[in-house]
C-alpha cells in the first residue's frame, strides 16, 4: 500500500470513527495531493503531446516521495499559521493548528534528530570543502537529498548557517 492508499484509507477510518478534525485535515491533505496530481498532469500532457489518455494519468501520479512533500508543505503552512495565531493571541487556533500537524506527521519518515543533522552537515562541508558562508548553496546542494521529509528546511538551513560562521 503506498502513502496515497493509506491517507485514503484512514479518511475512511476517520469517517467511521467520527473524528471531525482527522476528516477535514486528511481531506484538505487528499485536495493538496490531486493539485499537485493535476499539475503534474498538465506539464506531462505538454511535454508529451502524443500521449494517451490512461499513460497520462497513470504517469501523473505521485510517487511517494511527492506525496511526502505534500505533506510537508502542509505542514509548513500551519506551522506559518501557528506563529501568526500566536500573534494574534488565537489560542484556540493554535491549539487546532498544532493538532494538524501532528495528524499530518504520522505520514512522514521518521524525522531525523538535531544531531543526526549536524553529523550530515559536518559530512557536507567536508565533502564540499565549505569554509565560509558565501559557501552556503553547495553544502545545501549536497544535504537536501538525504534530508529532504525528515528534516524540516530552516532546522537544517539554521545547522549549516552555524556551522559555517
Amino acid at each position: 500500500m503506498n502513502l496515497k492508499e493509506k491517507i485514503n484509507s484512514d479518511i475512511k477510518e476517520a469517517l467511521k470513527e467520527k473524528q471531525d478534525l482527522a476528516i477535514l485535515t486528511l481531506r484538505m491533505l487528499q485536495a493538496a495531493i490531486l493539485n499537485k496530481e493535476k499539475d503534474k498532469r498538465a506539464k506531462l500532457a505538454k511535454e508529451k503531446k502524443e500521449i494517451r489518455e490512461e499513460e497520462l494519468v497513470k504517469e501523473s501520479q505521485l510517487t511517494d516521495e511527492e506525496t511526502i512533500e505534500a505533506i510537508s508543505s502542509e505542514i509548513k503552512k500551519r506551522k506559518e499559521s501557528v506563529l501568526e495565531f500566536e500573534k494574534g493571541e488565537r489560542i484556540d487556533l493554535v491549539e487546532k493548528e498544532k493538532k494538524e500537524i501532528g495528524i499530518l506527521e504520522k505520514y512522514l519518515p521518521e524525522q531525523l534528530s538535531e544531531e543526526e543533522i549536524q553529523k550530515l552537515v559536518k559530512e557536507a562541508l567536508e565533502k564540499t570543502g565549505a569554509a565560509s558562508p558565501k559557501d552556503m548553496g553547495k553544502v545545501m546542494a549536497e544535504l537536501i537529498p538525504k534530508v529532504k521529509g525528515k528534516a524540516d528546511g530552516s532546522l537544517v538551513s539554521r545547522i549549516v548557517k552555524e556551522s559555517l560562521s
